[in-house]
């Protein structure tokens, strides 16, 4: 028989202060809420969890992902339940993700992290200045692709964005819905409905990667999972029934938030 002992040595609660675990489910609240608004939610998530004393940042990732699948299936379940998104676009787009997203994290153990933030930065301000000025986008859906090319588009996407998220995280809902909103022709809340199938698939296929190498902190993550699935259920909802416009405004309060925090790593990196 496993002591009890050895359970919570591996769950990471074994001498965890009071006051850090009550951050770690406030900040898996608010992470949730986000996420399933916009996405973004490891801008709160992560840094709460490195506060772990002797928790390394492999297991910070592992363990965020965990929580975040609780998040992401029920915003999921939530959206599919009161918005309706067209699954034949976010099932395919969603299972492309994943294998994207098992191979980010793959990349995850090899690349060094000071190439790829530059480059994320960069790609966060061109969407914060295209939602800014480009008002009317992802208000109305006026779709640019049929048939084929529609779901190629998507996959494309998927693929893209999954990997980045096996390899950084934050920020992959924005990401998702912004991509979804300018080169696909959905509206913010469409886009969202989809994002969070697609999040979903691609949290599970980084946490397939990660769930072998046992640097996950079960104990940790399904705290921040339960605080995740709260979080999130809240923001579908008031995402739902605020729709687009409220959608935007909380978009572009995320990126800008997910620029400085990149910018703040790059130009002072932690030593």
């Amino acid at each position: 028989m496993i002591e009890a002992t050895s359970l919570l040595e591996g769950s990471g609660l074994q001498g965890l202060q009071t006051g850090t675990l009550i951050l770690i489910i406030v900040a898996g609240f608010a992470a949730g809420w986000v996420d399933a608004v916009v996405g973004g939610g490891g801008l709160l998530q992560l840094p709460a969890l490195l506060l772990v004393p002797g928790i390394s940042p492999v297991q910070a990732l592992a363990t965020n992902k965990l929580g975040s699948v609780f998040g992401t299936t029920t915003s999921a379940v939530t959206y599919y339940r009161r918005a309706q998104p067209d699954l034949r676009t976010a099932i395919p787009m969603a299972c492309i993700a994943l294998a994207g997203s098992f191979g980010g994290a793959i990349l995850a153990t090899l690349l060094p992290e000071n190439l790829i933030k530059p480059i994320i930065i960069a790609a966060l301000v061109a969407v914060g200045l295209f939602t800014l000025f480009k008002p009317t986008a992802g208000e109305l859906t006026q779709l640019r692709y049929t048939g084929r090319q529609h779901y190629a588009v998507a996959g494309v996407i998927g693929l893209v964005i999954g990997g980045y998220d096996g390899l950084i995280g934050p920020g992959t809902g924005s990401f998702l819905i912004i991509a979804m909103v300018a080169f696909m022709g959905y509206n913010f809340l469409a886009a969202s409905a989809k994002a969070k199938i697609v999040n979903m698939a691609t949290n599970l296929g980084a946490l397939a990667f990660f769930l072998p190498t046992g640097h996950l902190l079960w104990g940790i993550g399904l705290v921040l999972g339960a605080a995740n699935m709260a979080g999130g259920y809240l923001g579908t909802r008031m995402a739902v029934s605020k729709g687009s416009k409220f959608i935007r405004i909380v978009f572009l309060s995320v990126v800008g938030a997910l620029i400085l925090k990149l910018g703040y790593d790059v130009l002072f990196p932690a030593s």
